[in-house]
């Protein structure tokens, strides 16, 4: 429990740290945000709004810093994350609930599959390390090797273009309505199909060389050899005593990339024009649009925070050296 409330503790101050950081970039980044978003409206805002809309975004020069800091948390407990000049008026909270499903939906199943294969190709293959399974790694490394954008692009070309199983962009057919009907996730989970194979192609390797490298470490330990000898199964002996052990530092790396499934990945976001909250962030840091911008910076901090304190309680729960300690 002590070791809990101590990372509870580090995480906690992270955070304000961070959210402190994410108020501050914006107001120490050249340019006026303001006069962008009069420029991008020409003609359809009247000047003499410009104070009006300083105060909006909290950038009234007539409060202190510490005012406009304090806020900017009041803000924060209520939700409200600002206003979003690229899809003005509409709040930055909305555009991000709008797009935060998709990527949840297509790199957290995405995640989740890689990992889940990797792992168990990776436990068979350190476990009868030398097998025909040894031949894989090569091929699986040669592709999680090739960029993000650039898999998308031959995936595109491939199965888009030149067989046409599958549609090139888009999260959806452009004559449906959004909504929990069969149409409309069928042509969802159809327009997922590309980008979601070239993600698990990219990281299931990672995976699988991991947990293949960490079972042939743990593999020669001598409490594994203990459990040969007790005359326990060779499954029983594979997942109880070594795979448990070896699978600690993948745990880590998959609480990582929990994290950032809330950042999307933004390449493959890119390429195919989905419709997640990686594409919204392209969108934001084109048009400058600082309230999107730091919104979505902080829902991916404070997502990578969870993942880690998720990590530490799993290693608490699986490594009892951990407990001990606490």
């Amino acid at each position: 429990m002590k070791f809990l409330l101590q990372r509870l503790a580090f995480y906690l101050v992270t955070a304000w740290a961070a959210i402190t950081i994410n108020f501050l970039i914006p107001r120490l980044m050249p340019g006026d945000p303001v006069q962008a978003l009069m420029a991008r409206f020409q003609g359809q805002l009247d000047t003499s709004a410009i104070d009006s809309l300083k105060a909006l975004f909290g950038l009234d020069e007539k409060q202190s810093i510490w005012e406009q800091y304090t806020d900017y948390w009041a803000h924060l407990f209520h939700g409200d994350l600002g206003l979003s000049f690229t899809f003005f008026p509409t709040p930055v909270s909305e555009v991000i609930a709008q797009s935060l499903p998709w990527t949840l939906a297509l790199v957290g199943i995405t995640t989740l599959i890689s990992f889940l294969l990797g792992t168990g190709l990776g436990v068979f293959a350190g476990w009868r390390r030398g097998s025909w399974m040894d031949s894989l790694l090569p091929v699986t490394t040669f592709i999680s090797s090739i960029p993000y954008f650039w898999l998308g692009l031959i995936a595109i070309w491939l199965f888009a273009t030149k067989w046409g199983l599958f549609p090139a962009d888009g999260g959806y057919d452009n004559w449906l309505v959004p909504a929990f009907d069969w149409p409309f996730i069928s042509s969802a989970l159809y327009h997922g199909v590309l980008p979601g194979l070239t993600i698990v192609l990219s990281a299931v390797a990672g995976w699988i060389l991991g947990m293949r490298n960490m079972m042939v470490t743990v593999s020669s330990e001598d409490y594994v050899m203990v459990a040969q000898a007790k005359g326990l199964s060779e499954r029983r002996v594979m997942f109880g005593y070594a795979a448990r052990n070896a699978v600690l530092p993948n745990i880590s790396g998959f609480a990582l990339s929990l994290g950032f499934i809330v950042g999307g990945t933004l390449l493959v976001e890119m390429v195919f024009s989905y419709p997640g909250i990686g594409y919204q962030l392209f969108q934001g840091v084109g048009a400058k649009d600082y309230p999107l911008m730091q919104g979505i910076f902080l829902i991916i901090t404070l997502s990578v925070l969870a993942a880690n304190l998720l990590a530490d309680i799993l290693y608490m729960l699986l490594d009892p050296r951990t407990r001990r300690e606490a």
